[in-house]
């Protein structure tokens, strides 16, 4: 089982001027120089517009977002008031919406939903590679000088 540290929890409101907010609360957790910067930028923006646009948190309810940095992924949860209905994969490329989990399932390692009588939970991971370190120099180009 992977460690990890957990990098912050947020309440967000369930109305489409959140997304901005989460964004936001991912690169400033994450920092500019994150390797996973981007992908989970993105697809915290494409799960929380669901939650605020699909989920019983629209108009005014709650939906939670939690990140941990795993060493080598970062696991991202958002936690609504769950719905009528499971998200899914809209396998359609002409539809007019639906391509968030499209693009959840491609870019994450991994990715699932879990709904019990308190809400529904859409979580993920994606996986990255931190560059070495400019501060570590190879022994082999440099013998002795360590």
């Amino acid at each position: 089982m992977a460690t990890g540290h957990l990098l912050g929890v947020v309440d967000l409101v369930g109305v489409p001027e959140s997304v901005a907010l989460a964004r936001e609360y991912v690169r400033r957790k994450l920092g500019a120089g994150h390797p996973a910067l981007d992908e989970v930028t993105l697809l915290v923006s494409e799960v929380v517009t669901n939650s605020v646009v699909h989920s019983d948190s629209r108009d005014g309810g709650t939906v939670t977002l939690a990140l941990a940095d795993c060493q080598d992924f970062v696991h991202v949860d958002v936690v609504d008031a769950g719905g009528e209905s499971t998200p899914q994969i809209c396998h359609d490329p002409y539809a007019e919406g639906g391509r968030g989990l499209m693009l959840v399932d491609l870019m994450s390692k991994t990715w699932s939903v879990y709904e019990d009588e308190a809400g529904r939970t859409v979580w993920f991971e994606v996986a990255y590679e931190r560059p070495p370190s400019p501060d570590v120099r190879d022994e082999r180009a440099h013998p002795g000088s360590l």
